[in-house]
């Protein structure tokens, strides 16, 4: 008997360990439907129905997955979103009157009984642009809102606030809610119950003090009440999660039914026509674990959310079908076509598609977005509408007696009609760039190939793992599994008026620019290792800027625009040696894996312009910005000194291979010499500075790897030894700092500076920790490329193209 207990506890331990180990963290956060910077949806943990499901900058849209088994409805994916009511309006719902001041009151102006009648009257919103009521333009604003209450019983009021920048407000003289920052949209923050109980049918304040401190102005403000939940769901009980490149999946059990759901987002670079499909499948495996008969409804949904910046705008929605499909769309009543630009923007032009097979036999429908849960009963099922702010795509299957497994497909689509301005004129997206394709073929195309695009998605999946292990063990090659469909999703594919292949950034989480050199050159490892021309499609825009005269500067621009506006540089500063020494070395990367200079032949009047700016600007850096420029200007940065010297030493081994011989040999010569310049004038005995003129100084000299990988020969093995040996004596828990000045790092430049190295145990001491970062951070949002290494907390920065850069080790294997 004791036997037999010990191997039954045994086996459960087994069963225990399996199960903690299918659901062990594998990401900060997980993509589920990405493409671009617009149709993006992520899961923000690693339980799939614990939160709504949200686009990369944190807005919610909602997808939500239900299943009724034997009567009882579980839910395994997402969480509806909360319902609120006006109690205090803001003015998108309905115009009002405050008092305000922007001089400094005196004390107690948040008080109930404070003096306020030397204030003047204005309506909100107010800030400093066109689309506000009441022009703002100084530096402090006061607002005093008198309101009366016809009922002070509510389930849970919370503040509703739209604020740039600094503000503090009060309730009835109480505080609420303050914040140093800005946010871009209405958020909603809880008020104390304490303080909400306190709310009188007459005479209550509510007091605002916003602040400007840098950029724009605008302030308004309201009050809700969430709604109680009109249904009580189950939530699923999920057992397990494999994330792979192009695929995130959850293993849930609901009852006496298991479901297996799989998000797939076919981003396979070598099929450019497939990658550019703004089409995802979200597969529902459904199979019972008891060996029993159960009775089965499966349920899919996706909120309109997903084709609006705003929770505020006008959706519409609609019913189609094609020859195989039934789907149902919804978009902005406004469609303003590529009228906003910015970083914390979400897409509120063109329609969001969510489809199902017709063999399905589905039932389609169009709801408020609150009380979904009831669709599982006619009775409390909500009804109809074709329009309202925030709007449920709802599609049901058929109720079966379910005894062996069985697959549920749905796609989830998007038609953006124009993706970009690029210097004026509005360019299609790839799937559609001459107009007379329909996103209704497209989404045909995905269904009559799905069986083929999930075996060759789950191919490459398993060669990208196997190829990263290969490369730098198991850590790494999750590493790259992160990064891969985070970084294409940052980008977008068209074409540009003259014919040319366009892969177009957004700087997300930073500036949102548009095209940016020094996003490009951390990004390029991931496209010169499966794709080179995407590559190019992210530096051709860069060239067409200087070469039609539209930039002007013998060095190149820093981008392009503020995403999606492409019309010319917005970025306040340049970066010259920087983007002059991006520029070239990235050529050579290029005329290196085509094996051939007809690309760089093609610009060479551009590239000889910039790397002779190099030899004469990069040896010994003015002060300037470089990639890095959170940490602020720097004179003779010797980093970007060793930039410039890989630039022009590319610049030689392109001439090389273009033919031009007494260019090859005087570039290479000459960047060789400045090597030897360089290693005497950064030389710190132990190490090498961060600049020449401080030899107590340090800096991640990670620009050095293209020395190595290019085999320019410039910097002899003594120097990277020797940096890689100081490197190690200053590790942290979650990464090596980018430089002495703080303890911040950015991981991508950790994984080049570990590539430095030739000794397989020594990359791993150094990428180890970033992945150890990215299993343990505490803010759960899309891979962020700048963290503090003592707490691994986020610095700044999230779901940014230059996850690319952790290829590097691949590329480098690649090579060899």
């Amino acid at each position: 008997m004791k036997k037999l207990l010990f191997w039954i506890f045994c086996l459960y331990c087994l069963v225990y360990q399996f199960s903690a180990n299918a659901q062990q963290r594998q990401a900060p956060a997980y993509p589920l439907v990405t493409h671009d910077p617009y149709f993006s949806i992520w899961s923000l943990g690693d339980t799939i129905n614990a939160q709504p499901t949200s686009h990369w900058t944190g807005t919610d849209q909602s997808l939500l997955g239900m299943i009724e088994v034997d009567g009882k409805v579980y839910r395994f994916l997402g969480n509806e979103t909360k319902s609120y009511t006006e109690v205090l309006p803001t003015a998108e719902n309905q115009e009002y009157a405050v008092k305000i001041t922007e001089k400094q009151p005196k004390n107690g102006w948040e008080k109930v009984d404070f003096d306020d009648s030397g204030w003047k009257m204005a309506s909100p919103p107010f800030g400093d642009n066109g689309d506000v009521a009441t022009q703002w333009q100084s530096d402090d604003l006061w607002y005093r809102r008198s309101f009366d209450l016809d009922s002070t019983h509510f389930n849970s009021l919370f503040l509703k606030l739209h604020h740039d920048d600094n503000v503090e407000v009060f309730l009835n003289g109480a505080p609420i809610y303050e914040k140093e920052g800005w946010n871009s949209e209405f958020d909603y923050f809880a008020i104390p119950e304490s303080v909400g109980k306190n709310l009188k049918a007459t005479g209550n304040i509510l007091a605002i003090h916003v602040k400007n401190t840098a950029g724009g102005r605008y302030l308004d403000a309201g009050i809700v009440n969430e709604e109680p939940m009109k249904n009580t769901v189950t939530a699923a009980t999920q057992t397990g999660l494999d994330f792979t490149a192009t695929q995130t999946t959850y293993s849930l059990t609901c009852g006496g039914v298991d479901v297996t759901l799989t998000f797939t987002s076919p981003l396979l670079m070598d099929d450019l026509d497939l990658m550019a499909r703004p089409v995802s499948y979200i597969s529902v495996e459904t199979a019972p674990n008891d060996n029993k008969t159960h009775d089965v409804q499966v349920y899919l949904g996706a909120s309109s959310r997903i084709a609006s910046n705003t929770a505020s705008q006008e959706m519409t929605a609609t019913s189609g079908s094609t020859a195989n499909l039934s789907f149902l769309k919804s978009g902005t009543e406004s469609q303003p076509i590529l009228e906003k630009k910015g970083d914390d923007i979400r897409i509120d032009w063109g329609y969001m598609y969510l489809a199902a097979p017709k063999e399905a036999k589905t039932t389609q429908s169009i709801t408020e977005a609150s009380g979904v849960s009831g669709i599982f009963s006619s009775e409390n099922a909500s009804k109809s509408v074709d329009s309202g702010k925030n709007l449920m795509l709802n599609t049901l299957f058929p109720k079966e007696k379910l005894s062996e497994a069985k697959e549920h497909l749905i796609m989830l689509a998007y038609d953006d009609v124009y993706s970009i301005n690029y210097f004026g004129e509005q360019l299609r997206p790839w799937w559609n760039l001459n107009g007379k394709n329909t996103i209704e073929n497209e989404m045909e195309l995905a269904y009559s190939g799905y069986a083929e695009i999930i075996k060759k998605c789950q191919a490459f999946d398993k060669k990208l793992y196997e190829d990263g292990v290969k490369a730098g063990g198991e850590k790494y090659a999750e590493l790259l599994e992160i990064g891969y469909r985070q970084s294409i999703a940052a980008h977008k594919l068209t074409k540009s008026p003259q014919g040319e292949i366009l892969f177009l950034s957004k700087e997300n989480n930073s500036n949102g620019s548009i095209n940016t050199v020094d996003i490009t050159y951390p990004s390029a490892p991931l496209y010169l290792v499966y794709n080179p021309d995407l590559l190019k499609g992210m530096m051709n825009g860069i060239f067409y800027y200087s070469e039609s005269g539209k930039w002007k500067k013998p060095f190149p621009a820093h981008d392009l625009g503020t995403y999606p506006i492409a019309t010319g540089q917005t970025y306040g500063e340049d970066m010259p040696v920087e983007e002059a020494g991006n520029m070239v070395v990235l050529s050579a990367a290029i005329t290196k894996v085509d094996g051939n200079a007809d690309y760089a032949k093609k610009h060479w009047e551009s590239l000889s312009k910039w790397a002779n700016y190099l030899s004469e600007a990069g040896l010994d850096p003015a002060n300037q910005l470089s990639t890095d420029d959170f940490s602020g200007h720097l004179a003779r940065n010797a980093n970007l000194a060793v930039k410039a010297i890989v630039g022009v030493g590319g610049y030689g081994y392109m001439a090389k291979m273009a033919g031009k011989d007494e260019e090859a040999k005087k570039y290479t010569q000459m960047a060789r010499s400045m090597g030897e310049e360089w290693t005497k004038l950064a030389d710190a005995g132990d190490h090498y500075a961060l600049t020449y003129d401080d030899k107590n100084t340090w800096s991640q000299k990670y620009n050095l790897v293209w020395d190595k990988l290019l085999k320019l020969n410039i910097f002899p093995k003594s120097v990277f030894k020797k940096e890689i040996d100081f490197y190690l004596t200053k590790q942290n828990e979650y990464g090596l700092p980018l430089d002495n000045r703080a303890d911040y790092t950015k991981s991508d430049w950790i994984l080049w500076t570990a590539t430095l190295s030739d000794e397989d145990v020594t990359f791993k001491k150094l990428a180890h920790p970033v992945y150890k970062f990215a299993i343990e951070t505490p803010d759960r949002v899309p891979m962020s490329d700048w963290h503090f290494t003592t707490s691994g907390k986020q610095r700044g920065f999230k779901a940014r193209s230059v996850v690319g850069g952790y290829f590097i080790k691949l590329l480098e294997q690649e090579w060899k």
